[in-house]
């Protein structure tokens, strides 16, 4: 696999230039199967686990079904949609996360997607009363490692930490060390997925400021 960074790491932690007392920016992780990443690459994690399962809540007056909800990006969690607007053969409903905000819009007998979720509620021959609802239950993913790219719909479009050392999981998953807090690095030793664009990588560099790793980039490499 090849990797966009400007100098290639000789040494584990060798983009680190310091890190919180007692190994507390570090935490130990799982690398998916199927990479071959170097020291100082930044990851992601993979927290979508693309299933879920629904059902329709106790007491709904409408029969309709909600068909096969495929999953992207929402994190795991208990979702409800819940019908709005009733009406003849029609309907508007809104989709709620585990917190209860509204994450999108929709209509009966028309195809949904928003949110992280996709899916067509079908109408019934009963048609859908004002506070119907269906329960969604998103299952949780991996928790696993792989290269942070912002195209990735599995939650490793974020950027989660930085790899310690090299990592070889061409046949296996792999434990190894990863950055994911309080630290300062050297941004001239990351490395990035093949193809990273400008924009693209400082994108890559908020999202570790967000988690509190600040990249130097007038340290020397």
């Amino acid at each position: 696999m090849a990797n966009t960074h400007t100098s290639r790491i000789t040494r584990a932690g060798g983009f680190m230039v310091n890190e919180a007392e007692g190994f507390r920016s570090r935490d130990e992780i799982v690398v998916i199967t199927g990479q071959v990443l170097l020291a100082g690459a930044v990851l992601g994690r993979v927290f979508s686990g693309g299933t879920a399962t629904s059902a329709p809540a106790a007491g709904n007056v409408g029969n309709g079904v909600l068909g096969t909800v495929t999953v992207s990006n929402a994190p795991p969690g208990n979702y409800q949609l819940v019908i709005t607007a009733p009406g003849a053969n029609v309907g508007e409903f809104e989709v709620r996360n585990s917190d209860g905000l509204v994450i999108g819009q929709g209509t009966v007998a028309a195809a949904y997607s928003a949110g992280g979720l996709a899916f067509t509620l079908a109408d019934g021959s009963t048609d859908f009363a004002a506070g119907d609802t269906f329960n969604i239950l998103v299952a949780g993913g991996t928790g696993k490692f792989k290269e942070y790219n912002p195209t990735n719909t599995d939650g490793s479009q974020y950027v989660a930490g930085i790899l310690w050392d090299d990592a070889d999981a061409t046949a296996a998953d792999v434990r190894a060390a990863a950055i994911t807090s309080d630290c300062e690095v050297n941004q001239g030793q990351l490395t990035w997925f093949s193809g990273a664009t400008a924009p693209q990588i400082a994108t890559g560099v908020l999202g570790l400021r967000q988690l509190g790793i600040k990249p130097r980039p007038s340290v020397p490499a």
